[in-house]
């Protein structure tokens, strides 16, 4: 029989290996390979226990096969899956209510993920300049070391080289500024622009936590100029940082924000959120998605939003991201050879490698993971930090025992 048409294939065993053999290598995951999940609690193949400090990079906000969402998404399974964009549904009506009601936002766009949420608002920029003012006003700015999303659009917006060398030409009107660059905002942000892009906390680009008067700055500079202000909160947003949404904490309300990664716990769904105003842009047939929307996406969302956006929850956050940044001082402070530096927000944190040891965080990461322990990096000088907003401060103790006792071996191995 041939191999493809083999009905058993779903039993067949998979390893590591297979990942080389069968997928594209846009990556090149662990060795171990998880196969069961429960809170911040991981599993692998070979029943090896795992405490999970990443997330899912920032995804699973409420943790592995959160009960409440696990009932939300199996009687969403039971009920009605997909529709075509010619109908709507009524848990995409709640939800847009809810993130509406919750935020600034008179509206809402939804899609599968961050980078189709930020190509939408980085359309809505373009489509408001040119209907408004002409299409002379079409210029983006974004920040180096940003991340906004893998398409050639959001990419391009992002200011990493790493990630657009080889797929030129690439979309023109784009330029970057320094992030928390003041002076440079200025110079760059005229008449010409509709829209600058930045993110509250920058991710990827090594959890780097926005100056409030640069973002007050590029309010300022948007209001004067006529350009759009858009926030991604794709990694930092859905109450990573304490608050529901991180231009919350800052009190500088953007035009247009982005979301995804936690707003479905690992369900493939993210938003554009806008004002009445902008919204009109969008008009029928100026932009679309398949799957954007659906039930099924929309209800796992809601039931996310309404655990995430209470009081007390919120609170927590803000207390185990106290807990953490405290923790993690401590062993930076114990370690200097190794970290030199502590940043981000609320669950959301950077340790800055030493002079020393610039170049190796992934090898932390390894010698972590070796012990049980699963984090983040972002580059090669930083180890970042993202675990679910529910964790425990005895967890919060365990990762930083491991991460002492990794820590522990690689200076020993070197010595």
């Amino acid at each position: 029989m041939n191999a493809k048409l083999d009905s058993t294939i779903a039993n067949r065993p998979v390893t590591r290996q297979t990942f080389d053999e069968v997928l594209v290598p846009t990556y090149a995951p662990a060795a171990m390979v998880p196969v069961r999940g429960a809170g911040l609690d991981l599993w692998d193949q070979n029943g090896k226990h795992y405490l999970d400090f990443t997330s899912g990079i920032a995804v699973a906000s409420l943790g592995h096969c959160h009960p409440v969402v696990v009932e939300a998404l199996t009687r969403q399974a039971n009920t009605l899956w997909h529709l075509g964009n010619g109908y709507t549904n009524e848990p995409v009506l709640r939800l847009a209510t809810a993130l509406t009601e919750a935020t600034f936002a008179d509206r809402a766009f939804f899609c599968n993920s961050g980078a189709e949420a930020n190509e939408a608002a980085f359309k809505l920029a373009r489509k408001y300049a040119h209907g408004k003012f002409g299409a002379q006003k079409s210029r983006i700015v974004s920040c180096y070391q940003a991340f906004h999303g893998r398409t050639l659009f959001t990419v391009s917006v992002g200011g990493q080289s790493k990630y657009t060398e080889g797929f030129e030409p690439l979309p023109p009107a784009i330029d970057h500024i320094v992030f928390n660059d003041i002076e440079g905002a200025r110079a760059a942000i005229g008449d010409d622009v509709c829209a600058v892009v930045v993110e509250p906390l920058q991710g990827e680009g090594g959890v780097v936590p926005a100056d409030a008067a640069f973002l007050q700055e590029l309010r300022a500079l948007c209001d004067q100029t006529g350009a759009l202000l858009i926030f991604d909160e794709v990694q930092c947003g859905m109450g990573r940082s304490g608050d529901l949404f991180h231009y919350m904490t800052y009190g500088v309300t953007p035009d247009i924000l982005t979301s995804a990664k936690a707003l479905g716990n690992g369900y493939p769904i993210g938003a554009m959120l806008t004002t009445n105003e902008l919204a009109k842009a969008l008009n029928v047939g100026t932009h679309g998605t398949t799957y954007g929307g659906n039930p099924l996406a929309a209800t796992v969302a809601l039931t996310v939003l309404e655990t995430i956006n209470q009081p007390a929850f919120l609170a927590r956050v803000k207390e185990a991201g106290a807990k953490l940044r405290a923790t993690m001082e401590k062993l930076a402070a114990d370690y200097p050879q190794v970290f030199a530096q502590v940043r981000g927000a609320g669950l959301l944190l950077g340790l800055v490698t030493s002079e020393g040891w610039k170049g190796r965080s992934k090898d932390i990461q390894r010698a972590a993971e070796a012990h049980g322990l699963m984090v983040l990096i972002a580059g090669m000088d930083v180890l970042r930090l993202a675990p679910a907003l529910i964790v425990s401060d005895a967890q919060i103790a365990e990762a930083d025992r491991i991460l002492r006792l990794s820590l522990d071996d690689l200076i020993k191995a070197a010595a």
